[in-house]
């Protein structure tokens, strides 16, 4: 009588180990990543033509108080910074088009 008690505990154990592991999964899920081409998307159309617009008025502003230099100053740094954004732009892709050459 104990041997069939022991034999259904002992059942009731692998029984209650085998659930446990079915239900354990055996690798984590490859992670999803955020989709940056939205929010690059989102900062080219809608952030950026604000910022212009901001920088074209505070230049229209200091031209009217004959600040030109300052005007001319501020117009060469923003064209270099724009400059320095087109640059990088066509190195990433410059850098994407020669990984896929590579690795094809």
């Amino acid at each position: 009588m104990i041997a069939i008690e022991l034999m259904g505990t002992a059942y009731a154990a692998v029984d209650h180990a085998l659930h446990a592991l079915a239900s354990t999964p055996l690798a984590e899920p490859a992670p999803k990543g955020i989709a940056t081409e939205n929010i690059v998307t989102f900062f080219a159309s809608k952030i950026a033509p604000i910022l212009l617009a901001v920088l074209g008025v505070i230049f229209i502003g200091r031209a009217s108080r004959g600040e030109i230099s300052k005007v001319l100053t501020s117009s060469a740094i923003a064209i270099v910074g724009l400059a320095f954004i087109a640059g990088a732009a066509t190195l990433f892709f410059v850098g994407d088009y020669l990984i896929n050459l590579i690795f094809q």
